[in-house]
């Protein structure tokens, strides 16, 4: 009996397919339900139940879960959601107005950071050094080779003042937050950021890790921030020089805006210690005719002067910023550092106002 050479080819090459295709989707069924395992392995005790999981990094999103074969998921969750939200807010508002002169605008920290373009021009504007290092790279592989440069001159740095690296290539350029967080927070104390960084920002990273069949999970507790002293006490202790580039900054942004009503300020903690310059300024900045009667245009007593700082600060909130931290005794008593992180609000949310 004859056969037909064509058609036992199609048929092999038809059940080879239908049994590859078969083999993808078990595996692919394995991811799926190596993720599921994950997820109910962090919603049982590890973590309070309360807590919303943010993805860090699903490391098989894309591949196949072979035999004997063993991944990674790690999933973090802020222990204080709110608190974590704005450390990310606040570093992207200073790499922002750092790279400013270079048209860089950071939106992510995880999108616009992990290739290692941003961090290299953030690292040289700060340090005033020049990294030997492609200025745009594609591939995968030069993308890993600068970070591994900017890394390196960072790693430098940062490593003899006493500082855990809690970053590398690897965990930078694949998104994971909680390394890309750690490192712009040394940067930003090292370099003395004049930043208000949220206190004792932790979060949980449960590292759920699938061996032979076996599920294992581990939790442990990264604390992002600790200190309870911010960039201005660094500034005001030690470092004047940057400390006048910072008031010089804030004397043109407030001039900016003052010289409308034909006003000019050239000492910050005297001519805002009354409130009256604060009140206008905000005015101005949210483009309204602030009633005179609202506040004390000569005050002359403390009390009139408390009265208006605090009506300044909440013009602030109802503007959509938080509290200020300094209170308004502090502005008022000519306390430089309060007066500075009031100003330096205004100037992180209005810089762009004409």
């Amino acid at each position: 009996m004859s056969t037909n050479p064509g058609r036992v080819k199609k048929d092999e090459g038809f059940l080879g397919k239908l049994g590859g295709t078969l083999a993808r989707k078990k595996r692919s069924k394995e991811v799926s339900d190596l993720h599921e395992e994950g997820k109910n392995a962090i919603n049982a005790p590890l973590l309070p139940s309360s807590a919303e999981l943010l993805p860090e990094d699903l490391l098989l999103g894309n591949t196949l879960l072979l035999p004997h074969q063993s991944h990674t998921i790690t999933v973090y969750s802020p222990l204080k959601r709110e608190d974590f939200i704005h450390l990310h807010c606040v570093l992207i508002d200073w790499i922002n107005n750092e790279l400013e002169e270079d048209r860089i605008i950071v939106k992510d920290l995880e999108e616009d950071l992990y290739d290692g373009q941003v961090l290299q021009k953030l690292f040289e504007k700060l340090s005033g050094r020049k990294l030997n290092v492609a200025e745009v790279t594609q591939s995968e592989i030069g993308q890993k080779q600068k970070l591994q440069t900017v890394l390196e001159a960072v790693n430098e740095l940062l490593r003899p003042q006493g500082w855990t690296i809690e970053w590398g290539v690897d965990s930078i350029h694949s998104k994971n937050l909680v390394a890309i967080v750690y490192l712009l927070v040394a940067l930003a104390m090292h370099y003395m950021a004049p930043i208000r960084l949220p206190e004792h920002v932790s979060v949980h990273v449960v590292v759920v890790k699938k061996k032979e069949g076996i599920l294992q999970t581990a939790q442990v507790t990264k604390e992002l921030t600790t200190t309870t002293e911010d960039a201005f006490d660094t500034l005001l202790d030690h470092a004047p020089d940057k400390l006048n580039v910072v008031k010089t900054s804030l004397i043109t942004f407030v001039n900016k805006h003052l010289n409308k009503l034909n006003l000019e300020v050239t000492e910050l903690e005297s001519q805002f210690a009354d409130g009256v310059y604060l009140v206008l300024l905000m005015g101005l900045l949210e483009d309204y005719f602030v009633p005179l009667y609202n506040f004390y245009l000569t005050p002359e007593s403390f009390e009139q002067k408390v009265h208006n700082v605090a009506f300044a600060f909440e013009l602030m909130q109802d503007g959509g910023l938080k509290k200020p931290k300094a209170r308004p005794e502090d502005v008022v008593n000519l306390n430089l550092k309060s007066t500075l992180r009031v100003l330096y609000n205004l100037f992180t949310n209005y810089k762009s106002a004409d």
